[in-house]
């Protein structure tokens, strides 16, 4: 028990440093860094889901894709317009629906829907990172796109301290089970536990970076903590559907890739939607 404890918290210390350093550091480590994580955790998600009779979806295309797409969104983030940085992406995605024509394999519709399950669940998830990291002063050149780690960077810390916050809070007070049938162990009370801990995050987040007002950076929060629940739900759901506990072992203590970005798989695109709502406003 104590073994595992010192290992998951290694595991853990190194993951989140690598995380925030190349998130802070500058775009190309940023790039880089989710670039192979989108590649990596559609990798897992595509040997989980081909342990299933009839479905053998093309992992090597599939991984390529998403690393194409998020190069595409980080371009896009620095060339707004340039839309035809895409067209690599398009060709991909057209060859994973014509190669079921000439694979004769048992069922081609399950490796139809995984596939582009895992573009769409997965690849577009990561891209719009980038949609949170890049912003135009509104000139054509890119000397007016400015690089703002702190937006893509909040989501994981208000995902973490959600996270930890609902954990904590849900061992000490939780007894109303808040969705029994996917995952028994959440509770209310933990949830909200963990809401509570990431608006105060907010709170800290909007003092010292007041680029957004506090009520947008609660907002924000929020946003992330249902989302991210949700997420977290999702997969459970996904693996709870396949039989499986854990979607691997890449990370020691800590289960596989998509295990570790479930929440932010759901939490990302719905930052972005709701940052777009308030820019409306």
């Amino acid at each position: 028990m104590k073994n595992n404890f010192i290992q998951r918290a290694i595991t853990g210390v190194i993951f989140v440093g690598v995380l925030v350093g190349c998130i802070l550091w500058d775009p190309i480590s940023f790039t880089l860094l989710f670039a192979l994580i989108s590649a990596l955790t559609i990798h897992v998600f595509g040997t989980i889901v081909s342990k299933q009779p009839d479905v053998e979806i093309n992992k090597p295309i599939c991984m390529l894709a998403g690393i194409f797409l998020f190069f595409g969104f980080a371009y896009l983030g620095v060339m707004p317009g340039q839309t035809e940085v895409l067209i690599p992406y398009l060709f991909l995605i057209l060859y994973l629906l014509v190669s079921e024509l000439y694979l004769k394999k048992k069922n081609p519709l399950n490796n139809w829907a995984y596939a582009m399950m895992s573009q769409v669940y997965i690849a577009l998830s990561f891209a719009m990172l980038n949609v949170l990291a890049y912003h135009s002063t509104g000139g054509p050149s890119p000397n007016s796109v400015q690089y703002n780690p702190i937006l893509p960077l909040s989501i994981f810390i208000f995902t973490w301290i959600n996270d930890t916050g609902a954990y904590c809070t849900g061992m000490l007070f939780g007894k109303h089970r808040l969705f029994e049938r996917i995952s028994p162990k959440k509770s209310w009370e933990g949830s909200i536990g963990g809401g509570i801990f990431s608006v105060i995050a907010a709170v800290i987040m909007a003092h010292f970076f007041p680029f957004m007002s506090l009520g947008v950076w609660i907002g924000l929060a929020l946003t992330v903590v249902v989302f991210g629940t949700l997420g977290d739900l999702t997969e459970s759901l996904l693996k709870r559907t396949l039989g499986i506990k854990d979607s691997g072992n890449i990370l020691p203590g800590h289960g596989g890739m998509l295990d570790r970005f479930d929440s932010t798989l759901m939490a990302v695109p719905a930052a972005v939607v709701y940052l777009y709502i308030i820019s409306c406003f």
